[in-house]
């Protein structure tokens, strides 16, 4: 095993953890808030996303021999912060995060409930995602309207490194949102004492509580936009790379690490999407046999960088909320372009795909359930009432 280690694998580890932790823990932070989590109990949920994820990528890698990288779920967190608080508060979200980890567990084992996810028209999950993002995808401009010396730098930097690179380009973003923080915010005396002390994990325990509103709110649209947005296309990178795992076993897998972070705060560890093909293409390693090294190296790296999430979270909350959701809104930029397009691709699913995304995106709740819930319900029985149209006609 070891004989398979390799300088180029290490880095490109370090490279692909760092993408994934700089390119999304802001949307996680947003995300956690959003649905009531203290600052306290963000800080936690990131440290035990982070550590999760990393602990079950070299597991899996290593059980395997193959090049699987973990992330935790981003559009889900999209999706908490569009949800906003539930009946019950963080207690609620935290019986949610179970839920849908418990679920992922089941698709992975029972057969017939996985097959029911990827019967999901792709129309209404890629819409569902879509209206999720779309209100953090607004926060850029809002920021550069918020006050453009501080929110301008930020949108200049992901512009302009994205133009040669779009792999750096959120990186630039947050290094960008670092200097203004460092350079154009007030900082009060003393602020930067609570941050350095903050760098040890400090692990914070949530009792669950179970509603309808956080299963039905929260469990279930978190279960479908992780499985459909990051497992399935987690699955469909490694077998473009030639690799081809029983999907099974790695999604009951991560929805075990879901269910020992959820406690702690975390929402969802899931297969990465976007850094799985870092791990799993040539730059990796030449040897397709060796580059499961990448994914191992990647899941040090993130328990590392997981153990400083107190003072990563203690940093940002230094800033005015709209730049750190600024950074969010531009690392999911890309991710609403691609659900936008497939959503409307089908001339015949398009008006379905249309009421799915307006619902989610308006961000209205019945019963206190969230919209991305009824979204794909609305959507859903638009689509039966247009192909039984079709039926009649024929």
């Amino acid at each position: 095993m070891f004989r398979d280690f390799s300088a180029q694998a290490l880095f490109m580890g370090l490279l692909t953890a760092f993408v994934g932790f700089a390119s999304s823990f802001a949307v996680v932070l947003h995300g956690l808030t959003g649905v009531g989590a203290s600052e306290a109990q963000a800080a936690s949920g990131l440290m035990a996303l982070s550590v999760s994820m990393g602990v079950c990528a070299i597991v899996l890698s290593l059980w395997t021999r193959l090049p699987v990288s973990i992330a935790w779920s981003t559009p889900g967190a999209a999706l908490l912060a569009s949800s906003g608080a539930v009946e019950g508060g963080f207690a609620a979200a935290v019986g949610g995060f179970l839920v849908c980890a418990l679920l992922i567990v089941v698709a992975g084992l029972w057969k017939p409930l996985g097959r029911m996810v990827a019967a999901i028209p792709a129309a209404l999950a890629n819409a569902m995602l879509a209206g999720v993002l779309i209100g953090l995808c607004f926060a850029p401009a809002q920021a550069v309207a918020f006050d453009p010396w501080l929110g301008l730098p930020i949108a200049l930097a992901w512009v302009l490194v994205g133009s040669f690179n779009r792999l750096y380009a959120v990186p630039a973003a947050l290094l960008a949102f670092v200097g203004v923080l460092a350079f154009g915010i007030d900082i009060p005396d003393g602020a930067f004492a609570g941050v350095t002390g903050s760098l040890l994990p400090q692990p914070e325990i949530v009792t669950p509580a179970f509603s309808i509103a956080g299963l039905v709110g929260i469990a279930l649209p978190l279960f479908i936009v992780t499985m459909a947005s990051q497992n399935i296309p987690g699955i469909a990178v490694l077998k473009v790379n030639d690799y081809n795992p029983d999907p099974g076993p790695l999604f009951a897998v991560t929805g075990f690490f879901s269910l020992l972070s959820a406690p702690f705060g975390g929402h969802a560890v899931n297969l990465a999407a976007i850094t799985a093909a870092m791990c799993a293409g040539s730059d990796a390693h030449p040897d397709p046999a060796r580059r499961y090294w990448a994914a191992i190296n990647a899941g040090v790296f993130y328990i590392v960088f997981g153990l400083a999430a107190g003072a990563v979270t203690a940093f940002v909350n230094l800033a005015p909320p709209i730049l750190i959701q600024a950074v969010a809104g531009l690392a999911l930029i890309s991710a609403f372009a691609g659900s936008a397009l497939n959503a409307f691709r089908e001339t015949e699913n398009r008006e379905a795909a249309a009421v799915t995304f307006l619902v989610t995106a308006s961000g209205v709740s019945f019963a206190g359930i969230s919209g991305a819930f009824w979204g794909l319900v609305g959507g859903a029985l638009m689509m039966m009432l247009a192909h039984h149209a079709r039926k009649l006609k024929a």
